[in-house]
């Protein structure tokens, strides 16, 4: 047998059409999954990555709760469920706008919130499930300039653990995977010296790649990790030491 097969397992990938996300879906696909690729926007991107993985694309916006829970409901009786959907609003607290400040919590925190509760009632009456929410290194250590963003990853955090003990009794587990600097469009945006600060930082001294993520995914949700649930498993190349 394959090392952390998924084979007859569904799973839920939020945010799924690119970056970590469509890593995570591609890299579920290879498994054995059936791969459902949650999208807002991106439409092109999802059918694409769903087609490489004999899947499908289904759209969502995942910040609303009715939406999350329709997005569950279409994917069917989900066995994994990866929740990567978010965004950033960056800018320090003195100038932070309410809209950018409600915006990263809901589209981060609170998604998070939707389609875990609308999927665990499924996982617990089969007693089985895997859920690992994606959360951040700047969740753990904090940013300057991402307060917003540091508490929606933190709140992941705790969310997560508190769901863990809730549904470890029905054997349902739930993880966190806290990438560190990714190989992402938005670390490319990031000026060259604020990029050497990061390299410094980083032990292994490079970024990494949505591909090392989504490895760290499929251990957690694979059968291999079934005795391993409300961790933070930090993959960010030793910057959070």
């Amino acid at each position: 047998m394959t090392f952390c097969s998924l084979e007859g397992k569904r799973a839920l990938v939020t945010g799924g059409s690119r970056g970590i996300g469509r890593a995570v879906a591609l890299e579920l696909g290879r498994a054995g999954a059936d791969v459902v690729v949650g999208y807002r926007s991106e439409q092109g991107e999802a059918e694409a990555v769903a087609s490489e993985v004999g899947g499908r694309a289904v759209q969502a916006d995942v910040s609303d709760a009715e939406q999350a829970k329709a997005l569950v409901d279409e994917a069917g009786d989900v066995d994994v469920l990866v929740n990567n959907a978010g965004t950033t609003r960056d800018g320090v607290l003195a100038r932070m706008l309410d809209e950018d400040w409600r915006t990263v919590l809901e589209t981060n925190l609170s998604s998070t919130f939707y389609t875990c509760r609308a999927a665990a009632r499924g996982m617990m009456k089969r007693r089985a499930g895997s859920i690992v929410n994606i959360s951040s290194i700047v969740g753990v250590h904090g940013n300057w300039g991402q307060t917003n963003y540091a508490a929606s990853k933190a709140g992941i955090i705790g969310f997560t653990k508190s769901l863990a003990r809730e549904l470890g009794s029905r054997g349902v587990r739930a993880n966190v995977v806290a990438p560190g600097y990714i190989t992402t469009a938005l670390t490319d945006a990031i000026p060259e010296d604020a990029r050497e600060v990061m390299l410094g930082n980083t032990p292994l001294g490079r970024l990494g790649d949505p591909e090392n993520v989504a490895a760290a995914v499929r251990f957690l949700v694979s059968d291999e990790a079934s005795f391993i649930t409300g961790e933070v498993l930090l993959v960010d190349g030793g910057l959070g030491m």
